[in-house]
């Protein structure tokens, strides 16, 4: 990460997340209670100015009064990993696809395993909306904040849409 990258931890209905930033955008929002431990790198420093405005977004989106967000997003990732995570981002609000039907769409129809991979290395969880990527059946798989909150944040999505979405 370039810079002084500054952090905040916020609550939310899906549990802790620790948002991270620098001058270029927001670098990371992670799951305190995910898949793996989260903490601050060393030479961070806890300071909500360059997140305050992610914090403001994330709230208003957990209340059903956000769709999108607007906010500079710097993820760092490997050239694959920006591709596939720029294109969650077409992803809209309330809607789900599968791994493949991403992969697909990256021009790489036989690729859902390494897509899968990717989508699970999204450091900008929610922003980033990997959670509207689901198995080909309809079942719901991985996610870095756990499969509840999966299911949360879709039936979030699927109420705030209007429409109705299987949940499996």
């Amino acid at each position: 990460m370039a810079g002084v990258v500054d952090y905040v931890w916020m609550d939310s209905p899906v549990g802790r997340l620790l948002l991270a930033a620098d001058e270029a955008g927001l670098r990371q929002l992670l799951f305190a209670d995910g898949r793996s431990e989260v903490q601050p790198q060393p030479g961070w420093r806890e300071d909500g100015t360059r997140v305050a405005d992610a914090v403001g977004q994330l709230r208003a989106y957990f209340a059903g009064q956000r769709r999108t967000f607007e906010l500079p997003l710097a993820p760092e990732g490997t050239p694959f990993q920006q591709r596939v995570w720029r294109e969650l981002l077409n992803i809209p609000y309330g809607q789900t696809i599968s791994y493949g039907e991403l992969a697909r769409r990256l021009g790489n129809p036989n690729g859902s395993r390494a897509v899968g991979l990717a989508n699970g290395a999204n450091p900008i969880s929610i922003v980033i909306p990997c959670h509207r990527v689901i198995g080909s059946t309809g079942k719901l798989t991985g996610y870095g904040g756990g499969l509840k909150t999966k299911q949360w944040l879709l039936a979030l999505e699927r109420v705030g849409s209007g429409l109705e979405l299987p949940l499996h």
